[in-house]
C-alpha cells in the first residue's frame, strides 16, 4: 500500500465491529499485519480468538471491564490509564491495518485521551491503514476519515425482548 487511509464506521446499528473484524481477515488474507484494540470490551468478544490464532495482535479492557455507567470514578480512572496504556502499545507495534474499536465511545467518556487518539490516528505512519467504530464520532474523526460509513438501525430483536446472542451479537 502506498498510502494508508482513515475509515470510520459508526452510527446507531449493528455491524461497526462486524464490518471492521471483516476488514482484518480481508487484510490478513493479503499477507498484511493487524492489530485490534477493543475500548470498554473485556475480550470475550467470538471473534477474538480466531484472529488471535491468525496472527492478529488484540488487545482488549480487563475481563471485569464494567459499563461506564456502572464503574466507580476509582474504575474509570483505572480503565482509562489501560486504555491509553493499550493504545500507546498498540501505536508502537508495527502493522498495517490497526482497529480501533470502539474509539469514539471510549473518547465521548473520556476513557482514552484525545491527544493519544488523534496522535494514533492522524500521525500514524504513512502506510498505516486505521479503523475507527462506535457512535457519535467526534469533529476530528470525520474530517480525518477516508471512507465513513454509518450503520443505520431499522429494527433489533432487542426491541422485542430478545437479548443478545453468543456468535451473533458477541
Amino acid at each position: 500500500m502506498d498510502k494508508g487511509l482513515v475509515h470510520l464506521y459508526c452510527g446507531r446499528g449493528k455491524g461497526k465491529t462486524t464490518a471492521a473484524m471483516g476488514l482484518a481477515l480481508r487484510a490478513l488474507g493479503r499477507g498484511r499485519t493487524v492489530t485490534v484494540v477493543q475500548f470498554l470490551k473485556n475480550g470475550t468478544s467470538g471473534e477474538l480468538e480466531p484472529l488471535r490464532s491468525l496472527g492478529v495482535n488484540v488487545l482488549t479492557g480487563p475481563k471485569d471491564t464494567a459499563f461506564v455507567s456502572k464503574m466507580t470514578p476509582e474504575q474509570g480512572w483505572e480503565n482509562r490509564r489501560w486504555n491509553d496504556q493499550m493504545l500507546e502499545e498498540a501505536m508502537e507495534s508495527p502493522c498495517d491495518l490497526l482497529i480501533l474499536d470502539e474509539l469514539c465511545a471510549a473518547r465521548k467518556h473520556d476513557m482514552v485521551g484525545v491527544s493519544l487518539a488523534k496522535k494514533a490516528v492522524l500521525d500514524r505512519p504513512g502506510d498505516r491503514e486505521v479503523v475507527i467504530t462506535g457512535r457519535d464520532p467526534e469533529d476530528w474523526m470525520l474530517s480525518a476519515a477516508d471512507y465513513i460509513t454509518e450503520m443505520e438501525c431499522r429494527r433489533h430483536p432487542y426491541e422485542a425482548g430478545v437479548p443478545a446472542r453468543e456468535g451473533i451479537e458477541y
